[in-house]
């Protein structure tokens, strides 16, 4: 690869016209983690930083780590985060000379990049134009291309209607994806595998691209089945020098969404790796980059020679901790240097990927493969107990903290863990342990699935693909609560019978199950876990409640679990296992005779209400929408009937479990 950069020393900037030198105050335009990641780089620099606040994260992790930190409106996002007047204001009144806007929200607005110019604050990135560019899937593909970078082939020119989709997709030939211009993340995403559902497909992709992203432009794509998603992270100064970082893999996702990543990919050879990242030069060459970005390709699993290029992302990835681990940079210190007016101190040729790093994304979510249990949904909560991985080779990327309120607004992803070891088996165990060592307990997560993912034979021999989570997430998913968690739970509510302090006992309070004139009965307890049937457990082995722990030895085996209040924790796997009152629930259902209600499915907002009180549904028909954490779940009949009650509206916050509506079945009658 040809050698374009210039080697002076890093800090030499009297060349560069306007070249500020390094900021003293930088905003963070974010939130959670990231923002508490960004802030950790400022401290280490001796760059003030300022962090931004909603109503709803008035007390949170980057608000207390930030040196300075403004208010900038309502919980709502648009309100606050997505606002660019307020920003920019929260930086004139703290006199930051820059902006980083972190990943998400405004991160890949040209818009806000162009306003932070114009109100003479540097943006922590590319340029507007670059960011516009790319941020156009048909002008970033047409503009790459001319640039010799390899594409999917799929359709050309934007605006295409209807028809002409439908005649791109039928030219290539199915299976085709479907994929809105405007945005990411997989919403509006559809994979088309009959030409009849062509003209269905490409409306439903069109409502929710529009939704998304207020632009229903689409274009189509060859499927590539078992395609496996690795990305090339670039760097580049405003003085035409650009270097690649190696490569990211990031095939193991849900819902388009990754869950995992690792850098390198074991799937390339030095000669793809080195093919891959000139590509990506070029890609970002294509359009005057600047900072650091990542460019995305879809590689055929059979032929990794084969890679095609997807998008750029015009930011900081989610999963730049893997590249910082094995290449030993500092990216955040780089997108600042960088911005500040700084040439890239080193060349391609001393770039150097050494040992092996893996990273697990932590969510707030239900994660169950129960039968009528919630599959990856939302949740929400307050951190009770937190216990975050630290040690050799790990590190967590946290905005996190004891009495967080993790709530519906924002993305539900809470912290990343990351582990880094010499070869990549060692990375994975150590991940595994980390992830198992994780404790989030008053908020539910998926740090087990990720830990038993991690431990999945293909993950373990490196054999990926993006649909591997979809199809093996069945056997990856917790299906029953194990006998040890209600065992525990109830040697916690044993234990609080028992009395405390010193002196005489009184033999009739000590709860061992003694009864006059019979054997003694041994103490029950109604327990039912979040989402599941009540069971009626009688401790039957030992157990050692101490603080916040609990220890219950069953069948010579002893288990040991986390605890705060009616949570129990193990092995990153989280219970929230309560007191079942049977009278009480036998009340409400017989408030609810001869009718079924309709039950919030994740804690959020409903977004829209299709029916009104007295008109007749069928069975499956789609009654309200409620958002949670950009995720949308239709709520929906279980029979036919009459709605007899509807107690909300758009715009009404809603609690997991709250009634939202109350069907009554046409024939009166108890569904069976």
């Amino acid at each position: 690869m040809e050698n374009t950069n210039d080697t002076r020393d890093v800090n030499d900037t009297r060349d560069v016209p306007g070249a500020p030198g390094m900021f003293d105050t930088v905003l963070v335009a974010n939130r959670g983690e990231i923002a508490v990641r960004v802030i950790r780089t400022l401290r280490a620099l001796g760059v003030r930083s300022v962090a931004v606040f909603s109503d709803a994260d008035a007390d949170a992790r980057h608000v207390r780590e930030a040196d300075e930190a403004v208010r900038i409106g309502p919980a709502p996002a648009a309100e606050s985060y997505l606002s660019v007047e307020r920003l920019l204001e929260a930086a004139a009144r703290t006199g930051a000379q820059a902006v980083h806007p972190g990943y998400g929200f405004l991160a890949e607005n040209a818009g806000f990049a162009r306003a932070c110019e114009e109100a003479g604050l540097v943006f922590v990135g590319p340029g507007a134009d670059a960011i516009a560019l790319m941020g156009d899937k048909i002008r970033a593909k047409e503009t790459v291309r001319a640039a010799g970078v390899p594409v999917v082939p799929g359709s050309s020119g934007s605006g295409l209607t209807d028809g002409q989709l439908a005649d791109a997709a039928r030219e290539i030939g199915t299976p085709v994806l479907l994929k809105p211009s405007a945005g990411g993340g997989g919403k509006g995403m559809r994979l088309v595998r009959d030409e009849a559902a062509l003209a269905d497909e490409i409306a439903a992709a069109r409502r929710e691209a529009r939704a998304s992203f207020g632009d229903d432009t689409l274009l189509v794509e060859r499927w590539i089945d078992r395609p496996r998603h690795i990305e090339i992270q670039v760097l580049a100064d405003g003085h035409g020098n650009v270097v690649h970082l190696g490569e990211r893999e990031c095939s193991l996702q849900r819902r388009h969404q990754k869950v995992i990543e690792e850098a390198p990919s074991v799937l390339l050879d030095e000669a793809t790796r080195a093919a891959m990242g000139e590509a990506a030069v070029q890609a970002a060459r294509s359009c005057g980059y600047r900072g650091a970005g990542t460019v995305e390709f879809i590689v055929p699993g059979k032929d990794p020679s084969s890679y095609y290029f997807m998008e750029m992302n015009t930011r900081l990835q989610v999963e730049h901790p893997v590249t910082e681990l094995v290449t030993g940079l500092d990216l955040v210190e780089w997108q600042l240097r960088v911005a500040a007016g700084e040439r890239l101190g080193f060349t391609q040729q001393d770039v150097r990927l050494t040992g092996h790093a893996v990273e697990a994304r932590l969510c707030a979510e239900t994660v169950s493969a129960k039968e009528g249990a919630r599959n990856f949904l939302p949740s929400g909560g307050t951190v009770l107990r937190l216990h975050e991985p630290e040690g050799d080779g790990v590190r967590t990327d946290s905005g996190l903290s004891e009495g967080t309120e993790v709530g519906s607004l924002y993305d539900p992803m809470l912290s990343k863990v990351i582990a880094y070891g010499p070869d990549r088996a060692t990375a994975l165990r150590r991940l595994r342990a980390a992830l198992a060592g994780t404790v989030t307990l008053g908020v539910q997560t998926n740090a087990g699935f990720l830990r038993r993912l991690l431990a999945h034979p293909a993950v373990v021999a490196g054999d990926l693909d993006t649909g591997l989570v979809e199809r093996e997430v069945d056997g990856l998913a917790a299906t029953d609560v194990p006998e040890a968690v209600y065992e525990a739970a109830a040697a916690v509510r044993l234990d609080a019978l028992r009395p405390r302090g010193e002196g005489w006992t009184n033999p009739f309070s000590v709860p061992d199950g003694w009864r006059a004139g019979g054997p003694p009965k041994p103490a029950a307890f109604a327990l039912r876990a979040a989402g599941l049937e009540p069971v009626t457990h009688t401790p039957r082995g030992t157990h050692t409640v101490t603080g916040d722990r609990v220890s219950v030895t069953l069948d010579g085996v002893r288990h040991t679990f986390h605890r705060a209040a009616d949570w129990l924790g193990r092995d990153g796997d989280a219970w929230h296992v309560r007191d079942h009152d049977p009278v009480a629930a036998s009340l409400t259902r017989a408030a609810y005779a001869g009718s079924d209600s309709l039950t919030a499915p994740m804690p959020g907002t409903v977004t829209v209400v299709k029916v009104a009180v007295g008109d007749e549904v069928s069975a499956g028909q789609s009654l309200l929408v409620v958002e949670a954490m950009k995720m949308e779940h239709a709520v929906s009949a279980p029979h036919a009937g009459t709605v007899a009650e509807l107690d909300v509206t758009p715009g009404t916050t809603v609690a997991m479990d709250q009634v939202l509506a109350v069907i009554t079945p046409t024939d009166e009658e108890e569904p069976a």
